[in-house]
């Protein structure tokens, strides 16, 4: 588990080093799971593995860092579980109510809406609004490129009213 408070570095900042933070996750689990058949099987594993996750990771962090409530001092938390192949991310952090509603709605359009369809649309959406905050792509990208199920948990602050704490879940088989 990897814990931060979002303000312990400037987002600018965290922009510069995120790769270096997925690429850590992504290096660390494809060595713990990739030690099964010939040494070239391996190698083709360990780069699958790395790529996914590593792309998990990084859209996972990016989000987190990106939305999360800083005044709030809710640290922001990563998780990650492996077993038999299946591999579970968890980050949560803290929202507004106006980017928890803003993120519910597009948990419901992820939900009705054929994925790949959702995904040329989103692209042909931000070609003409590059400013979009709300698209979805990277979630998008998960469940089509990698096969991930993603599920939410949305909790409220009791000493914080105006504060949400969001768990984002992703769940991809290598």
């Amino acid at each position: 588990m990897l814990e931060f408070l979002p303000d312990s570095i400037s987002v600018q900042e965290f922009w510069r080093n995120n790769d270096y933070a997925a690429n850590f996750i992504a290096d660390f689990l494809a060595t713990l799971i990739t030690k099964n058949g010939s040494e070239d099987s391996d190698l083709k594993r360990s780069t699958k593995i790395k790529s996914a996750t590593s792309y998990i990771a990084n859209e996972l962090l990016e989000n987190a860092v990106k939305y999360s409530h800083q005044a709030s001092q809710i640290p922001i938390k990563v998780k990650l579980y492996s077993n038999k192949g299946k591999t579970q991310f968890f980050i949560t952090n803290s929202l507004s109510h106006l980017r928890s509603a803003n993120l519910q709605g597009v948990i419901y359009q992820l939900s009705n809406n054929n994925h790949e369809e959702l995904y040329l649309n989103q692209l042909e959406k931000n070609v003409d609004d590059e400013y979009s905050f709300k698209s979805g792509l990277g979630f998008l990208s998960m469940i089509n490129d990698y096969s991930a199920k993603l599920a939410w948990k949305f909790e409220a602050v009791p000493d914080k009213p105006a504060i949400m704490i969001v768990t984002t879940m992703v769940e991809f088989t290598m």
